[in-house]
């Protein structure tokens, strides 16, 4: 009983919509209004600005990391259900009820829920995303291209649980992407103001 509480407060925290309540509250908009009309960090970034987008981020994160939380928080001795009650999270985060079950893409939430289990693959996530963000300036390539990398360094160290969550959600986050996998494809995929590939494009375009 105990253990499915957990996992529908893991999905509750998940489902709160960090980007619609920022927005609405301290920017009186809503992300879901313009952009790409996701409630995510990325979108919230554009739509929102720098401030609220990084307080979205921030939030995403740590929804990940409390719902991870939860069964060391009700002293349940075993880590590895960190990872599994965290997923709740996610799907929490990409159909929240609140949201009528739409929601963002959950790469933040996701990132949270690694920061709860092993804090060194969070940093070598970020480090990842960050690094591929600089070189391709797409923050959804960042996004598959992450999860995928953790997934096989994972399985390098024989952590089989990470590397079968990792892989899990490296699916989920290639479906949620689909539409943006199609513009990469298509060279039409949004580009962050900066990094390499942003250059490269404003170079030739001159």
């Amino acid at each position: 009983m105990k253990l499915s509480l957990i996992f529908i407060l893991a999905y509750l925290i998940g489902s709160f919509p960090s980007g619609v309540i920022i927005g609405r509250v301290f920017c009186h908009k809503d992300p879901r209004d313009a952009g790409s009309h996701n409630i995510g960090t990325t979108n919230s970034y554009r739509v929102l600005g720098p401030i609220a987008g990084t307080a979205v981020l921030f939030l995403d994160i740590l929804k990940g990391t409390l719902a991870a939380s939860l069964p060391i928080i009700f002293h349940i001795p075993n880590h590895s259900l960190v990872l599994v009650v965290g997923l709740a999270a996610v799907v929490g985060h990409a159909y929240s009820i609140f949201l009528r079950f739409t929601g963002g893409k959950a790469v933040a939430t996701s990132a949270g829920i690694l920061l709860a289990y092993n804090p060194l693959f969070f940093v070598i996530a970020s480090t990842i995303f960050i690094s591929v963000i600089l070189i391709t300036s797409m923050v959804s390539m960042a996004s598959i291209i992450g999860p995928l990398l953790i997934a096989i360094l994972s399985f390098y160290t024989h952590d089989w649980l990470l590397g079968t969550i990792a892989t899990l959600v490296l699916i989920f986050l290639t479906y949620r992407h689909r539409e943006n996998i199609g513009r990469i494809k298509n060279g039409t995929e949004n580009l962050v103001p900066f990094g390499l590939y942003y250059r490269y494009k404003q170079k030739k375009r001159q």
